[in-house]
């Protein structure tokens, strides 16, 4: 019986060394077929990024070519190889700008230019994108260094993301919001240094033959420069890191704060604004007039959760003086409370019912994209909840999903198909429907 410790070992399933070297050399050179993959790969990215669709950011990421001359970097450096290494950057070089112009290009001459979420996500790089980059690099070189590659690399290349910041980049320069820009393009050299750096670990590791040089000097200053680049890149993503970080322990401890602490008698929250990046917390109230006293009171709170730094402002939307004013007004302010109140209970029912549906049309989708990796003669898909009903029983929720193939397939791939719904939907009564 194997060893525990054997099932991680890798020397059973490693390719040929030098077929390793191969696979990653024939990947770097971009000309011809891989510069107009690349090409078109950003142009599908940037209208992704446009009209803010996460599933044709995923496609772009699927056919980029861009991970080829980063690993050869990574391996360059890993076996000493000059000439490759400097093929790889000249050739990652050439790669970055083209897809830099295009993704600019795109967005000079595109009529929509309102930085949606997908955009915004890519502008603030820290320390979690280092650790992705770095383990998606560790699976991506391992998978190339395997006869078994499987399909590896498709989800490093979406992990990783290096088309989206390098989109993102081009939206910074076209519309000219160089924070964007530099963010972004920050994205994208992490991605780039911590693949490579997986890359040149995993080949250290694998022991792939090592070229000395003869200038031995050249040599250690060359590894010297590796580790200072390196370093360099890190140091900035540590300090977002800890600042988003910071930001969310901000809001967690400003929304306890709000749901504990702000409450006035006679008063309504009618609104409140968190600023975690100015460390402000905005609070807006209707209702009778809140004393000087009562509002040092409230700030006097603000150490209970960690908040004595944050700046408390307090807003009115509508006051009154209640010892100056006559039962009459204060009926009127209740039924006006009460009616703000049932306002925000309707909102939020309304919210709840607009979440509803949009988490419905992400499943649908992402179960859609998942069928058809699966089943690539699937044509389209409708999936929809409903209720059986019935004269003997009560109705029954269950969940109809209608398959159009473009050819048959046999009863047991159809049997296998309703479990994985089943479990997929959590719903196990699933009325599957072939056409």
């Amino acid at each position: 019986m194997d060893n525990f410790f054997d099932k991680f070992k890798l020397n059973a399933e490693k390719e040929e060394l030098q077929t390793i070297v191969t696979n990653i050399d024939n990947g770097v050179v971009f000309r011809g077929t891989n510069l107009w993959v690349l090409i078109f790969a950003i142009f599908v990215a940037s209208l992704g990024l446009n009209v803010n669709s996460t599933a044709v950011i995923i496609g772009a990421m699927l056919i980029s070519p861009l991970m080829g001359p980063i690993m050869g970097i990574g391996l360059g450096i890993g076996i000493n190889d000059v000439p490759l290494l400097r093929k790889a950057i000249y050739n990652f070089v050439i790669a970055t700008g083209v897809a830099l112009t295009t993704s600019t290009i795109f967005f000079l001459l595109s009529p929509l230019n309102e930085a949606h979420s997908e955009i915004l996500a890519r502008t603030s790089p820290t320390i979690y994108d280092v650790l992705i980059a770095l383990f998606g690099g560790f699976a991506g070189i391992i998978a190339v260094s395997s006869k078994q590659k499987g399909n590896v690399i498709p989800g490093v290349a979406i992990a990783t993301a290096l088309m989206p910041p390098l989109c993102t980049a081009g939206y910074g320069l076209a519309t000219l919001q160089f924070g964007f820009f530099f963010g972004a393009f920050y994205l994208f050299i992490i991605n780039t240094v911590f693949i490579a750096l997986a890359t040149f670990i995993i080949v250290r590791f694998l022991h792939i033959p090592y070229k000395h040089l003869q200038n031995k000097k050249a040599e250690k200053m060359a590894h010297r420069i590796i580790w200072l680049v390196v370093i360099l890149t890190l140091l900035p993503s540590l300090y977002f890191g800890y600042d988003m970080v910071q930001q969310n322990r901000f809001t967690k401890n400003a929304n306890s704060f709000i749901i504990y602490e702000a409450h006035f008698t006679n008063d309504y929250l009618l609104n409140k604004k968190i600023d975690a990046k100015n460390r402000k917390i905005t609070l807006v109230f209707g209702g009778k007039e809140i004393m000087p006293d009562e509002i040092e009171l409230l700030r006097s709170q603000l150490k209970k959760y960690n908040l004595q730094s944050a700046a408390l402002e307090i807003k009115q939307g509508f006051a009154y003086l209640s010892e100056n004013n006559n039962k009459i007004e204060n009926d009127q302010l209740t039924q006006l409370t009460l009616a703000l109140e049932a306002k925000d209970k309707q909102e939020k029912l309304l919210q709840a019912k607009l979440d509803s549906i949009h988490n419905q049309q992400k499943l649908s989708t992402q179960i859609y994209a998942e069928l058809k990796a699966q089943y690539p003669a699937l044509k389209n898909a409708i999936l929809q909840p409903s209720y059986m009903l019935s004269d003997s029983t009560a109705s029954k929720q269950t969940f109809i999903v209608l398959l159009s193939l473009s050819s048959r397939i046999p009863a047991p791939e159809k049997s296998k198909i309703e479990n994985w719904l089943k479990i997929r939907l959590n719903q196990q009564n699933i009325n599957l429907i072939f056409q």
